[in-house]
This record gives structure tokens, sequence and C-alpha cells, in this order.
């Protein structure tokens, strides 16, 4: 990546003189460049040794966010310069020769590197249907995934230098082949879905132009809901890149063989090159970990992490609050239940519970929460449930969403459950919460994430999912149903 870099790989990429772009040089490592996109690369690169204190990057990456900013040269100096404190902020030069996978990835993540597409382009696979996101977001955490993938197109441009030495022409870009087989609704899981988002962002801010064709294959019903969710943080030149096949479709006319060689289809998809690829798979629960856990490592990547984790006494409840300003917003939520039983409510009321509470802090982790439910309050005049109780389980997951109908304060509300907690609402007595602090088996452990969805993107997304058919004529739907007051939670053990 960088000219000059101390690598124990050696540069496969030449440099040309100072000052001048040779022909022969262009055409054999850069492309076909117009006087004017020469220039700006000559002037660009001077401005670089002039007033750029860390290593300069090679031509062809300098190239690329020119590319990226239409050769602007004021607005790719910008882009660049921003990658480039990026890069040595977090020590990314040195990535591939630092980075060891953990055991846990390496067995449940789906991708990896397979031959090359006809231009010659590296071909990266990943079987995002057959991998469980879930399970690694929770117990590798957003950094590890982060790094990963970072590791992924830091070996994409290496493998781009590679094949410009071995097939004689320029090659800047790589073509990824996403197999969508399997994909649900799992995969729709909102912290994931935050999760992936924060990446695409870091991966469109660093590694502008090396995405040469995205191939999106077996593409089931739920595909355009994840689209119209990641959609906006992808660049618009880089969509053009897609190409989306649903079911079979690949198989045909204009499908898998016009990009890659028949030779090297992968055998999951009919073809008669075997893959290496990983499959992927559950990865066990026993193996999550907790929000302390994830956070109490260095994160210099991501600056916070998707979970949080709450304790709940007997006689004191864990509440957040959440003020809604638009009715038929959507307020979702994903919480592992791991230590006791709970019960989970929301209720809404039409005034903020205190004046001091205000909306929860929810980064404060392990701390009792103090109760926002008014003591004076009364159920049904006060504030009112907006969900039956759910009972859930020492082990369970559970997941769901509550379409609002009215604006106002949404209180979301944990409380320990025994045998003999039945009531509809329970308000903490001292001497309950000092007997409780002493026992261990009066406390509960859960780990959440909750977000709130704007009206309008909710019914985009499910507008997406209702009108998508079997032909991908385009990536996403209009977003013209209306929805429906509704709450529901799923539970997995």
């Amino acid at each position: 990546y960088l000219a000059g870099r101390s690598s124990c790989r050696p540069p496969l990429l030449p440099e040309p003189s100072q000052g001048t772009l040779d022909a022969d040089y262009i055409r054999r490592y850069l492309g076909d460049l117009t006087p004017l996109q020469e220039s700006c690369l000559i002037r660009l690169r001077q401005w670089l040794q002039e007033n750029h204190k860390g290593k300069i990057p090679k031509d062809q990456h300098v190239l690329r966010f020119l590319r990226a900013r239409d050769f602007n040269l004021d607005k790719a100096r910008e882009f660049l310069c921003q990658s480039l404190t990026w890069r040595k902020q977090h020590q990314v030069d040195f990535l591939l020769d630092t980075w060891e996978p953990p055991q846990l990835l390496q067995d449940y993540y789906s991708g990896g590197w397979h031959h090359h597409d006809r231009d010659g382009r590296p071909l990266y696979i990943l079987r995002l249907g057959q991998m469980d996101t879930k399970g690694l977001v929770r117990a590798l955490g957003e950094e590890v995934l982060l790094r990963q993938i970072l590791s992924v197109n830091e070996e994409g441009l290496r493998r781009c230098e590679e094949n410009t030495r071995v097939f004689g022409r320029p090659i800047s870009c790589w073509t990824c082949l996403v197999d969508l087989e399997g994909l649900n609704m799992r995969h729709l899981w909102r912290p994931g879905v935050k999760a992936l988002l924060r990446i695409i962002e870091v991966v469109e801010a660093n590694y502008p132009e090396t995405l040469g064709r995205l191939l999106i294959l077996r593409a089931p019903r739920v595909f355009p809901v994840l689209w119209t969710l990641v959609s906006p943080l992808i660049d618009e030149n880089t969509r053009k890149k897609f190409l989306v096949y649903a079911g079979k479709d690949y198989q045909g006319p204009g499908g898998l063989v016009d990009y890659i060689e028949r030779e090297i289809i992968p055998d999951f998809l009919r073809g008669d090159c075997m893959c290496n690829v990983p499959e992927g798979g559950m990865v066990p629960k026993s193996l999550y970990r907790t929000a302390e856990e994830v956070e109490s490592e260095e994160n210099c990547l991501l600056t916070d992490s998707i979970y949080k984790s709450a304790s709940i006494f007997k006689g004191a409840p864990y509440e957040m609050l959440i003020e809604i300003t638009e009715a038929s917003s959507v307020i979702t939520w994903d919480f592992d239940v791991s230590k006791g039983d709970v019960f989970f409510n929301i209720y809404h009321s039409k005034r903020p519970p205190k004046k001091d509470a205000g909306a929860h802090s929810i980064t404060s982790l392990g701390a009792v929460n103090a109760q926002l439910i008014d003591k004076s309050w009364v159920l049904g005049q006060d504030y009112s449930m907006v969900e039956k109780a759910l009972i859930c389980k020492e082990g369970e997951s559970v997941q769901g969403s509550h379409v609002t109908r009215w604006p106002g304060f949404y209180i979301l509300q944990w409380r320990f459950h025994s045998s003999a907690a039945c009531a509809a609402s329970s308000l903490p007595r001292v001497d309950d919460v000092l007997a409780s602090l002493q026992v261990s088996s009066h406390k509960c452990k859960i780990m959440y994430y909750t977000e709130v969805l704007a009206s309008h993107d909710f019914r985009g997304s499910m507008s997406s999912l209702e009108s998508c058919q079997s032909g991908f004529s385009q990536l996403s739907a209009a977003t013209t149903s209306s929805s429906r007051s509704h709450a529901s939670s799923t539970i997995s053990r």
C-alpha cells in the first residue's frame, strides 16, 4: 500500500520518476488517463511529497481517491488526507502483518478469496446467508469483525497489485460474490444491521473505488428490506456496480458465467470447483460475551459498543425512558437474559415521569436504575401498559418491536421475576432493595439494545418486503404503505 513501507512483503509495483508519468508506466499500471487526469495525479502526488509528513501512498491508491471525487483535486486531497490520518492512527498499514483472526472467527466466518473473475480481478466470496451475524457480534464484538473486514480490504489491495503483475495490465479493484442462500429475518436483527452500517461507513471512507463488481446471488424476499437499510450509506457509483439475481436466475443467460469462468464457479453454486470458503453455521450461545467483556477491551476503531448491560434487583426494576415525538414511530428491542428471570413491560405516559429523570442514559453499565415511574402514579390513569407483560427466562433471547400509537413518553421496564412475583406493577421498597443487594439469587442481569425507527423508515422497509417479487428489477421499492399500531416479541432459546 505505501511506497517505501517496511514490511516482509516486497513492493509489487514500481514507482515512476518524480514529476513525470511515463506512457508505458501509465498503460501497464494505471490504465487510460486523459491529460487532465494525469495532471491531477502528478499535482496531488507532488503536494503529498511536499506537505505530507508520513509515507506517500502509491500512485494506484492516490488515483482511487481522485476517481472517487471525479478528479476534483481539492476534494480528493481532503478525502485522501483524512484516510491517511486514519490509517496512521490505527496502524492499518501493518494490519496484514499483525492481524490473526480468532479461532472462533475462522470457524464461523463464511468468507474467503477464490481465484479471479474474467477480467483478472481477485474474487472474494461471502456466504452471508450461511453466517450467524448475530452470534459473531455477540461472541466477538464489532471491533473484531471490523478488523476482519479491514484485513479483507488490505488483502484485496495486495492481490490487485499481484494480479497486475501476473496479467500484465492494470487491475485496481476486485469482485465480490455474495451468496444469500439462507438469508432470513434473523439477518435483519437490528444490532447486526447497525454494526454493518458502521463497518460500511469505515470502508467507504478509506477504500474508495476498490469494488469493481458485486454479484448478489440467490436473493430471497427479505433482501429488499436489508437493501433499504444499508443503501443510503453506499456511494452512488458503488451502487451502480451491484448485480442482483433471485433464485436460480444466476444460472441462466446473463448470469454468473458472464463474469466468472465456468471452471472456477464454486461447487455450492452447482459449479465444478471446490471452494474452501467455510460454511459458517450457528455460533453456540455459550460463546457469547457480556457487554462488560466486550467493552473492557481496547476499542480503537469503534468508540462504543452496541449492547449495554443492566442489573435488576428484587424490588428495584431497571427502566429506561424513550421520548416519541411522532406517532407510528417504531421502538425495537433486543435483549438476552444472562441471569435470573425477568418481566418485560412497556408503558406509555403523556408527561415525563419525573422532572429530574429525563431520558435515561444508556451509557452507564451495570448501574441500578432509579425508578422512573412516580410512586404516586396510578396505572390506567397517569400511565398505561401498551404491551402485555412478557416473562423471560434465564438464557432466552428476546427480539421485538412496538409501533407507537401516540407521541409521548414510553418506559421500557425489566423487573425481577419469581414464582411469587405476579403483580402488574412493582414499586421498590428500601428493605427489599437492601436485602436483594446481599442475596445473589435476588439479582437478574440483562444485555440489551434498543433503537427507535422513524415512521417513514419503517414503512419503507415493510413496503420493500411486501412489494418484492421473484425478479429483482430494482434494488429498492416505493415507500407507500401505511403501518398499523402493533407490538410483537419473539423468544429464542
